[in-house]
């Protein structure tokens, strides 16, 4: 199959959705990941629009690209003034980025209701933008702003706005559906007769055709598929950003668009050593954003492939392909199995495998824990994301624990004075071994004054505390009913330099909860630490994560 170039907007476009913010520098760092992994063009903003985007290519141009054209971003020439004269597209050359991207409008709406301009007008806008920065050699897209919408409203007219700028020498037309409305069968079927005019035009004045490209949002859920549609009818640049971040309800995602075109429809993207990077990448752009990760994201979620039943589970463990459309280790993502009270005797077994806990080998064992997992969740637990408490829990059952510490006692105080913020304080005394530590330290909460008590505590005798990070909390009131007295569920997330675990308490005092997961995560850490040989497969994230 043809090979697809892929055409990452992730820091323009992708900027543009709610709550989504890049520095320069993150900009760059991002563009950085996104030339290891592959990507063809990296659209690195609008510089004729701010200065941040400037100060990128200022500082992008000093940067080895090893794969990908960066490309800055603008629109036509205004319409009271030469090409020459207009400061956007000045600020373009300035950029000196090797491709430049100007959108024009091709939808008669805007051209004669927003803008308030002739239709001839706007031709002559493209076509003078085009043979403008086509003097200055560089590559030129041109994106069709609302492509269908025109094509649908007004069919000649927007194949008017595409004749002129190939005329003018665009080595691409990208047509795009700016407002993610347009259906799968009529970006197929659009895409089809532009890719004909396109070759009927260029054959009658000896041009060569320039290769179409697709730009899509997902207003309608659709923006995979349509530029998947439009792929099937001769697109061969795909826009798209990580995640899908985008306006409104953001762009195709390309950490689905890469898989999906490059496994499933066999056009060959990147290599297959830098798909294996994609769930790292879409990890890093997530962070970078101050973004949580999605986790049922196709193919690189962390639940993409996730097995809970039990039947579900008792397939893959003889063969994967049962329940998995493909093997996620080629988009750098791997198989998980829940456990919960949905678990069969296969969930624990395979479960228990994995954490590194050997089980009697009769069954036994295995089906009292599924037994006693259906009562604690029952409860209030919730084993399917806490592995670091289920690892406990089993090796309890099965008289394998050997707790690294014990906890004598503990004391939390609140302190409240005027309109100071509160303060906590926590004194707590723990046996190791033989030994007894009594410490005190304070906190911003109780939950943070115990954790620092604690790594006071147990330091003389572990050192490696020094790795280890809480970086999630979570509280859930597992009941409503109770009010103030009902249970609630404590959620706790911890990491070291390579690995991130969960753990979990539950109780009708948050303290005592907090307590249970906290304790539980410093006991998974020093496990994991004094026998080197268990192996480990929490969900790891990618150690260059920023530390939380």
């Amino acid at each position: 199959m043809d090979p697809i170039l892929l055409y990452d907007t992730t820091l323009r476009d992708g900027t543009q959705g709610e709550n989504i913010a890049f520095s320069a520098d993150e900009k760059l760092t991002i563009a950085q990941r996104l030339d290891d992994i592959g990507v063809h063009y990296i659209e690195g903003g609008w510089p004729g629009s701010n200065p941040r985007d400037m100060h990128f290519f200022d500082i992008a141009r000093r940067e080895r690209f090893n794969q990908a054209k960066l490309t800055a971003f603008g629109a036509t020439r205004r319409a009271d003034r030469k090409a020459a004269e207009d400061a956007n597209l000045n600020a373009l050359l300035k950029s000196e980025a090797p491709v430049l991207a100007i959108f024009g409008k091709t939808w008669d709406l805007h051209v004669e209701k927003i803008m308030g301009n002739r239709l001839s007008a706007n031709i002559d806008m493209i076509r003078d933008t085009v043979l403008f920065l086509k003097a200055r050699d560089r590559e030129v897209v041109y994106d069709a702003e609302h492509f269908f919408d025109g094509y649908t409203a007004n069919r000649t007219y927007a194949l008017e706005t595409l004749q002129a700028a190939v005329e003018a020498g665009a080595d691409w037309v990208v047509l795009c559906d700016t407002n993610g409305g347009s259906l799968p069968h009529d970006v197929e079927a659009a895409t089809q007769e532009v890719a004909e005019q396109l070759t009927a035009w260029c054959s009658e004045t000896g041009r060569a055709v320039p290769g179409i490209g697709i730009h899509t949002h997902n207003d309608s859920g659709l923006a995979l598929a349509n530029a998947l549609a439009s792929v099937r009818a001769g697109a061969r640049m795909v826009h798209g950003t990580i995640n899908g971040y985008g306006e409104r309800c953001g762009n195709a995602d390309m950490t689905s668009l890469i898989p999906v075109l490059q496994i499933k429809m066999k056009h060959a993207c990147v290599a297959p050593a830098n798909l294996a990077k994609l769930k790292s990448l879409s990890r890093f752009v997530s962070e970078t954003a101050n973004q949580v990760p999605s986790n049922c994201r196709p193919f690189v979620g962390k639940s993409a492939f996730a097995h809970k039943g039990g039947i579900h589970v008792n397939a893959i463990m003889k063969e994967p392909l049962a329940y998995e459309h493909m093997d996620p280790e080629q988009v750098g993502n791997r198989r998980r199995v829940l456990v919960s009270d949905l678990s069969g005797k296969s969930n624990v077994e395979y479960k228990a495998q994995e954490l590194g806990v050997t089980l009697g080998g009769n069954g036994f064992d295995s089906q009292v824990i599924v037994n006693r997992i259906k009562e604690m969740e029952e409860q209030g637990y919730q084993f399917d994301v806490a592995d670091g408490t289920f690892k406990i829990m089993v090796e309890k059952f099965t008289e394998q624990f050997k707790p690294l510490f014990e906890l004598e006692s503990f004391r939390v105080a609140i302190e409240k004075d005027r309109d100071q913020p509160c303060s906590a304080h926590a004194t707590i005394k723990v046996a190791v071994g033989d030994s007894e530590e009594i410490t005190a330290a304070e906190g911003l909460g109780p939950v943070s004054a115990l954790d620092n008590a604690l790594r006071k505590a147990l330091g003389r005798f572990y050192p490696d505390l020094d790795s280890m990070r809480l970086v999630d909390f979570k509280v859930r009131v597992i009941d409503g009913r109770e009010g103030t007295e009902a249970k609630v569920r404590v959620l706790i997330e911890s990491r070291d330099h390579d690995h991130i675990w969960s753990t979990i308490g539950v109780s009708e005092d948050i303290i005592e909860a907090s307590w249970q997961a906290l304790a539980d995560s410093f006991q998974y850490k020093l496990s994991k630490t004094a026998n080197s040989a268990t192996v480990i497969h929490s969900d790891a994230p990618d150690t260059d994560r920023a530390t939380v």
